[in-house]
């Protein structure tokens, strides 16, 4: 933590511009760009998130984590990508701005914002988690808390050059970290052998989710993958590599880690009731076995892993809730013009989201629960208008403004109403909104 904190106060005296904070110049090639994205998307919720529902529910291949949110790196670089950068954009709400209107563009703003610190909450929580484990003396609530003041503390010294730069050690840290961890479980369970028999086990292991209807399968993939294909962090990503071709291929390498990396805490998590057989909470899972089976020397490499997953993410999503606030709101609403105030405005930006986060995850259900939330929270109205966007010219301002409204509404009060698919509710009616709302415009009106 020390080390990666030493590095972003180091890099970030080479912070001129706001393109150098939010950016980083636009300069990240293959190797930086892949481990940024595969760290950036690798958070608590894919480590002690999967394992927890893994313990619980067994392993299915329908399952978001890792198989939704991999399949999503590579619909990133198979349509997205490539768009994206042409476009030269600093945040996607500028596609909005330059597609649609000023007026589209603060709308989107305010509506990704909120996902953002939801995922950073995310994050928060489960730093926490590593901190109680690791210690008797500090309740849950403290922990957080810690947790909050040193990733507000990073984010803010940082920027995305910082953050792709840490990304490939907390990449190597982390791999290693869980490969460590694996090993050490694999052969207190049993062996192979053990494993082996667990995985052939259609109790714990089945093609599709038990217990779910064919359209609870569909919303639960359409969250990671049309939820979060266009998410501000992966889309800040992209449009930092060098070149297009830069940002398809590393997408897609990043997606190849992520699905095999990812696949350690899901085992883990399937030999979980054998070694912890009465976890109170099963998102502990990792921090609890880790600490009761490895060495202090492997558990502190462990722990490590756990805390470059969270800050890489935590970063990610801090800055680019901050930079929608200070590039699409705060600097053309108050004539911004000086680079440093820019940095400035943004790097308080992070402030203060991140306190909102900290607050957010103390009072959250779990890791996952926030993930999904921060998936699915208006970004249905989202997905719509950013597809008709950025590959057709169907469609203006008011279309683009209503779809995004639309979204937002029906997921909200889906959710609220408890219904069984808020996403899918929300994506067809931005879909139904869009279309009615530009065959409208292209409508000749009588004389």
């Amino acid at each position: 933590m020390i080390l990666q904190l030493g590095i972003g106060i180091w890099v970030s005296r080479r912070i001129k511009t706001e393109s150098d904070y939010i950016l980083a110049g636009r300069n990240l090639g293959y190797g930086l760009l892949t481990f940024s994205i595969f760290a950036t998307w690798f958070g608590a919720e894919t480590i002690v998130g999967s394992a927890g529902r893994a313990y619980r529910d067994g392993m299915s291949f329908g399952s978001a984590e890792p198989f939704g949110y991999g399949l999503c790196l590579v619909l990133m670089g198979l349509v997205f990508a490539g768009p994206l950068w042409r476009r030269k954009l600093t945040t996607l709400a500028d596609l909005y701005r330059e597609r649609y209107s000023v007026g589209a563009e603060r709308l989107a703003a305010i509506i990704l914002i909120p996902s953002s610190i939801l995922w950073a909450a995310a994050q928060i929580r489960g730093f926490g988690y590593i901190i109680t484990t690791a210690t008797t003396d500090i309740n849950s609530e403290l922990a957080i808390g810690i947790a909050a003041g040193f990733t507000i503390l990073y984010a803010t010294f940082g920027g995305l050059l910082v953050d792709a730069i840490n990304d490939v050690m907390q990449g190597v840290i982390l791999a290693v970290g869980l490969l460590i961890l694996f090993i050490a479980v694999v052969a207190h369970a049993g062996g192979i052998g053990e494993l082996g028999r667990v995985l052939s086990d259609p109790g714990r292991v089945h093609a599709m989710p038990q217990g779910e209807s064919v359209l609870a399968v569909i919303e639960r993939w359409a969250i990671p993958v049309g939820g979060s294909v266009i998410a501000t962090e992966l889309v800040g990503r992209v449009i930092a590599a060098k070149s297009p071709a830069v940002a398809q291929r590393s997408s897609y390498f990043a997606a190849t880690m992520y699905i095999c990396v990812g696949l350690i805490p899901v085992m883990i998590g399937l030999l979980g009731p054998q070694l912890a057989p009465s976890l109170a909470d099963e998102e502990q899972l990792l921090p609890y076995i880790a600490r009761e089976i490895l060495p202090v020397g492997f558990y502190a490499i462990f722990a490590g892993a756990l805390i470059a997953a969270i800050l890489s993410t935590v970063d990610s999503t801090l800055l680019v809730s901050s930079a929608l606030l200070s590039h699409n709101l705060i600097v053309p609403l108050f004539g911004v013009s000086e680079e440093r105030r820019k940095v400035l405005v943004a790097r308080a930006g992070v402030v203060t989201f991140g306190v909102i986060a900290y607050v957010l995850a103390l009072h959250a259900e779990g890791v996952f629960v926030l993930v999904e939330q921060a998936s699915a929270f208006g970004s249905a109205g989202t997905l719509v208008t950013v597809c008709f966007g950025l590959f057709t010219n169907w469609g203006g301002a008011r279309t683009a403004i209503a779809t995004l409204a639309a979204g937002l509404v029906t997921y909200v009060a889906a959710s609220a109403a408890g219904a069984e698919l808020p996403f899918l509710l929300s994506l067809g009616a931005s879909l139904l909104c869009y279309v009615t709302g530009a065959s409208l415009e292209r409508r000749p009106v009588a004389a």
